[in-house]
């Protein structure tokens, strides 16, 4: 309801109306705000723990390129692209949904239940068998930065939303409530001080009789 558009029937029905209402709306702000500090601080441990997954994945990862380059040097691109074919296209991953302060976060597990090495070890040698254990070290912590990274998105979104309403009842909807009871309130008064003005003048006419 706003201060510019319509203005609210001068009542004492609507006056108690507004009054409850602007307790509610002062509820939710308090409501929203610890909210807020909550998604703050959740953010700055996810971007501490998303630091460390990346540490975490990060000297595997080149252990597995510089092995995977050794490798090309000795096998060959031809041996190498031919082995690469023998790797399955995808992977079987558990997606499950966790909740982090009303703010919905895929979570990512790899099924290992099917891996295994798919290429003879007569085709292959040690730096592609380092490169394949490597990898696979690596991938649930890829896995797991990425989710740190996802959270970290998710939870900023969610953040965003809550300052929006936040901002919207601290500089929108509360002070109408506030202007539109100090409207009515000043109206009601007027009307108030001119009944009385009215009896006191009726009360001198009775009493002039």
């Amino acid at each position: 309801m706003s201060s510019s558009n319509k203005r609210p029937p001068p009542t004492k029905l609507e006056l108690i109306k507004l009054k409850r209402s602007l307790v509610v709306a002062k509820s939710v702000y308090k409501i929203l705000e610890d909210k807020r500090d909550v998604l703050l601080k959740r953010i700055e441990e996810m971007i501490d723990e998303a630091g460390q997954a990346r540490t975490d994945m990060s000297e595997p990862l080149s252990d597995a390129y510089r092995s995977l380059f050794n490798a090309y040097l000795t096998l060959g691109s031809n041996k190498l692209e031919s082995i690469a074919h023998t790797t399955p296209s995808h992977l079987d991953i558990d997606v499950n949904v966790k909740v982090i302060v009303d703010v919905r976060i895929p979570s990512f597990t790899i099924n290992e239940k099917k891996l295994g090495l798919n290429y003879g070890f007569a085709d292959s040698n040690s730096n592609l068998d380092q490169a394949t254990k490597m990898m696979r070290l690596v991938l649930p912590r890829i896995l797991k930065a990425a989710e740190y990274e996802n959270t970290i998105l998710g939870l900023a979104r969610g953040l965003e939303k809550t300052q929006r309403l936040i901002n919207a009842l601290e500089y929108v909807i509360m002070p109408d409530y506030q202007e539109s009871i100090k409207f009515i309130s000043s109206i009601l008064e007027e009307r108030e001080r001119e009944d009385f003005a009215r009896l006191k003048h009726v009360k001198k006419v009775i009493q002039s009789r």
